[in-house]
């Protein structure tokens, strides 16, 4: 009892001790935003910049606001929402057992990575082309089509590194001990995988989310993009920059999240206990 109480006074002096530093790190970082938005308002209200080109950022941000005051913009919102997880479900069931596949046999392997080198860099934009002639009007499942396209590539290579980094020694002592191939999948392979495939879906929901609005500006096909391509068009310069500001925060909302996610669950690993130290 007195050892559970001690640890747990030991895990609270240190969430203590690092709070401060949690606190400065925030600070900076949000000084550094506010500093770099300051310049920028000075910048355009000078004319250095112009503003018709560029608004000030206050008058992105009053925009932004009052575009979120309407139904247009969330259900905007909610279409390239749909879009970026359709894209990076389908990616992952295509992904990671791929990658289980080919990271846990030398031979599949060598055999499709020329295959995977050659696919692999090529620009998921140059298939436009392939998506109009493959969907015709129905280029909602073109732009997730883009996307599966771009993001299977991060988290498959994350998952054959993943699989293929499992020390050797772990599974021959595995074997010794004739644990059934199953479990050895489950409880050595896995574990040691785990750390690769959070990066990799971490990654390829960034990617997934940049493919959709791409799609989505390119090809009208709905969404943030296509909100952004009609203010252009329209000459809403204000608009298209309100709803550029949206696409970010959204990018960096998700990356926020899945990063939490990845801390907890891999609280366990040595890389996070690092990270937290």
């Amino acid at each position: 009892m007195m050892t559970v109480i001690a640890k747990s006074a030991s895990r609270g002096s240190i969430r203590r001790r690092h709070a401060p530093d949690r606190a400065r790190r925030w600070i900076g970082s949000l000084g550094g935003v506010v500093l770099v938005l300051v310049l920028l308002e000075l910048v355009i209200r000078l004319e250095i910049l112009p503003s018709r080109f560029l608004p000030p950022p206050t008058v992105v941000v009053a925009t932004l606001f009052t575009e979120l005051g309407t139904a247009n913009a969330w259900w905007a919102t909610l279409d390239t929402l749909r879009g970026w997880a359709i894209g990076l479900g389908l990616a992952a069931l295509i992904a990671v057992p791929l990658g289980l596949l080919l990271g846990s046999s030398e031979f599949a392997y060598r055999a499709t990575r020329p295959i995977v080198e050659f696919l692999r860099p090529v620009p998921s934009v140059a298939l436009i082309p392939l998506v109009f002639l493959l969907f015709g009007r129905n280029l909602g499942d073109g732009k997730i089509f883009l996307a599966v396209f771009a993001a299977v590539w991060p988290l498959l290579i994350q998952t054959i590194y993943g699989v293929r980094n499992v020390l050797p020694t772990q599974l021959d002592t595995a074997r010794s001990f004739q644990i059934r191939r199953r479990d050895v999948a489950l409880h050595v392979v896995l574990p040691s995988a785990l750390p690769y495939l959070a990066t990799g879906v971490r990654i390829a929901s960034t990617v997934s989310l940049i493919l959709v609005l791409t799609g989505e500006i390119v090809i009208n096909a709905g969404g943030i993009g296509e909100q952004i391509n009609l203010a252009r068009e329209g000459g809403a310069v204000a608009v298209m920059y309100a709803f550029v500001v949206l696409s970010g925060i959204l990018g960096l909302l998700l990356n926020t999240i899945f990063a939490r996610l990845e801390r907890r669950l891999l609280r366990w690993h040595p890389s996070q206990r690092r990270a937290q130290s």
